[in-house]
C-alpha cells in the first residue's frame, strides 16, 4: 500500500515538490483516470514524485451529514486504485469544519505549497476549493500564475456525449445495472467490509454465509448477484443476496455472500467482493422450502454466469 496523509502539515518532504493531482475521486472512474494519466505525464516531465490530494470524509458527507451512504469507494479502495494508476503517495486531508472554512487564497499557499510543495497541479474543469468554493481553475490559473507553480487543468471526459461522473455510476448500480456501472468506471465495483456475527440462519438451511458490513458503501439495488470474493488472496465465486430479507421480516440492510465450495471460519476477516451481474430483485417466499430451492436456483445462475465471464 502506497503512503497516505491525513493532514497537509504531516506530509513528509519526501512527497513534496511533486505534481499533484486534485480531486474526490470517488470510484476513480475513467474520467478520473485520464487526469491521472495527465498528472502522471507531467510527474514523469518533471522527474518529481505524483501525489493525489483528496478529502476525508467525502464534503458532501459533512457538509449533508444525514445524506444516505452513497460512496463507491471507501479510503482502502481508493487508495488501491489510484495506486493502480500511477499515483505514488495519497493526502487524504481530513476534511472537517477548520479544513472547510480555509479562505480560497490560503487553500493554495497552505496546503499546495507550503504542505505540498506542489509544482504542478492537475485537476477537473468543475474543481472548487477554499470556504463556501470560492475558488475554481480560473482562479488556480491566476495564483499558478503568481507563485510559479503550473496548472493542468482537464475538460469534460466524454462517452457517447455523456460525462464520465461517479453521479451516473451511481444510477447505474441503484438500478442493478452492474455491467454499465463497470464500463463507466473501466474496472470492477467492489464493496469491501468486514465479516460480522450474523444470525447464522444461512448454515441452518445449507448455505452459510459471510455478512458482510457495508459502511458508507453505496447501497446498489436490493436483490441477488453473481460476485467474486477475494478470501486469502485468492479469488472465489460467490453469490451474494443484498436486502432486508422480507421472508424473515427483517428490516436491517444486510449482505449476505455464500462462497461456493468453501469451508472455514471468516469472522472478523475483512473480505472484498466484487459484484460482477444482478440475478434477481429481492423477494419474499412463502415458507422455507420456497426459499431454500430459490437459494438453490439462485446459486446455479450465479456459477454459470461467472464460468460465462471465464470463458
Amino acid at each position: 500500500m502506497i503512503p497516505s496523509f491525513d493532514d497537509w502539515q504531516a506530509v513528509p518532504a519526501d512527497w513534496k515538490g511533486g505534481v499533484v493531482a486534485l480531486g474526490n475521486f470517488d470510484g476513480v472512474h475513467r474520467g478520473h483516470q485520464a487526469l491521472l494519466a495527465r498528472a502522471a505525464e507531467q510527474a514523469a516531465a518533471l522527474g518529481a514524485p505524483m501525489v493525489a490530494l483528496t478529502f476525508e470524509p467525502h464534503p458532501r458527507r459533512f457538509f449533508v451529514p444525514d445524506t444516505g451512504p452513497f460512496r463507491l469507494t471507501l479510503p482502502p479502495a481508493k487508495t488501491r486504485l489510484l495506486a493502480q494508476y500511477g499515483v505514488q503517495a495519497v493526502l487524504a486531508q481530513r476534511f472537517d469544519a477548520a479544513f472547510a472554512a480555509l479562505p480560497a487564497d490560503t487553500f493554495v499557499a497552505d496546503v499546495l505549497l507550503k504542505g505540498l510543495g506542489a509544482r504542478h497541479v492537475v485537476c477537473g474543469y468543475d474543481f472548487t476549493f477554499g470556504a463556501r468554493r470560492s475558488g475554481n481553475v480560473e482562479r488556480l490559473h491566476a495564483e499558478g500564475r503568481t507563485k510559479g507553480f503550473g496548472v493542468t487543468v482537464l475538460d469534460p471526459v466524454m462517452r457517447e456525449g455523456e460525462i464520465y461522473s461517479s453521479t451516473r455510476i451511481r444510477e447505474a448500480l441503484r438500478a442493478g445495472w452492474v455491467s454499465e456501472a463497470v464500463e463507466l468506471l473501466g474496472h470492477g465495483w467492489e464493496i469491501e467490509g468486514a465479516v460480522e456475527l450474523g444470525d447464522q440462519r444461512g448454515r441452518t438451511i445449507g448455505f452459510p454465509t459471510a455478512n458482510v458490513a457495508l459502511g458508507e458503501h453505496l447501497r446498489p439495488r436490493f436483490g441477488v448477484y453473481a460476485v467474486r470474493a477475494l478470501v486469502d488472496g485468492t479469488w472465489r465465486d460467490a453469490v451474494a443476496n443484498l436486502g432486508r430479507r422480507p421472508t424473515f421480516g427483517k428490516l436491517q440492510e444486510n449482505f449476505e455472500v455464500h462462497l461456493f465450495d468453501f469451508v472455514g471460519d471468516l469472522y472478523g476477516k475483512v473480505l472484498r467482493v466484487e459484484l460482477v451481474d444482478f440475478i434477481r430483485p429481492e423477494m419474499k417466499f412463502a415458507g422455507l422450502d420456497q426459499l431454500k430451492a430459490q437459494i438453490a436456483a439462485d446459486g446455479a445462475a450465479a456459477r454459470t454466469l461467472l464460468a460465462g465471464r471465464r470463458a
